[in-house]
């Protein structure tokens, strides 16, 4: 594989890394996971190394079990599993395409870990707006409070920005950001990739967000006063954690970059 480029592609889920990855394996260059039968064509369906996240809860649970976070130090972080992760993992890509991308969720909080078992991998983080992936992942958490769901969020983007300094080939880009500039976000993420030409674009599909936005808004003025108490208190328990990740729980409409982790 020292032909070979190795991407891993991350983000809650509902967070947009399944079009992100679509429109990476759209491109000449690189060969992703499809027609695996697996949930999403993810790797960590198609491999016995490590737990997936449906061990730990899945959607809107699992970064909130702390076996989930995986780092150099987990027992895992050994030759032997490069090796198998490989192994199961190769059949599902075209070798003769140089750059290999591996997508799932809890990638987010396990990027040291593979960096550990591949250190020159790049990683792609993708982030949505907490509120949007709180309320478009109830449909997979129906028994999960909602504070319990949007504390996901920030639990898991804490883990991985505390994480984000100690790995050395790593870009971050926000789900608004691709539907709103798809062109030039994916042009950003093909440098980063050392892709020769442009990454295409036909399949980001835009406005995907905004029955989420708008019952989010409705619910500021709903007749029903549980509804407006539940966002009330939402909006007090996360605003300040929201404003450091470049959103607001009050105004959807504030989306600014994603902090840039201090190196070490």
């Amino acid at each position: 594989m020292d032909d070979h480029c190795l991407v891993f592609v991350g983000g809650l889920h509902r967070s947009g890394t399944t079009p992100l990855t679509r429109c990476l394996a759209s491109h000449r260059q690189v060969s992703g996971f499809a027609g695996t039968a697996a949930t999403e064509d993810e790797g960590q369906h198609l491999q016995t190394v490590y737990p997936p996240a449906g061990r730990y809860g899945g959607p809107g649970r699992f970064a909130l079990a702390p076996a989930a976070h995986l780092t150099e130090r987990s027992p895992l972080a050994v030759a032997s599993s490069a090796s198998r992760l490989l192994e199961q993992w190769r059949p599902h890509w075209d070798l003769d395409r140089p750059v290999l991308v591996e997508k799932s969720p809890p990638n987010l909080v396990m990027t040291r870990f593979l960096q550990a078992l591949f250190p020159d991998a790049r990683f792609v983080m993708v982030v949505r707006h907490p509120v949007v992936v709180t309320l478009s992942t109830r449909k997979w958490a129906r028994t999960a409070p909602l504070g319990r769901l949007t504390e996901h969020w920030f639990r898991a983007h804490d883990l991985f920005t505390a994480d984000a300094a100690r790995i050395r080939n790593l870009h971050v880009l926000k789900y608004e950001e691709l539907v709103a500039r798809p062109e030039e976000t994916l042009a950003r993420l093909g440098d980063f990739l050392g892709l020769d030409g442009p990454v295409p674009a036909d399949l980001v599909q835009g406005h995907r967000s905004s029955a989420y936005e708008q019952l989010w808004r409705s619910w500021e003025t709903s007749r029903q006063p549980l509804r407006r108490a539940r966002r009330q208190g939402l909006v007090r328990a996360f605003e300040q954690r929201a404003r450091r990740y470049g959103y607001s729980m009050r105004d959807l409409s504030v989306i600014e970059p994603f902090p840039a982790p201090e190196h070490r």
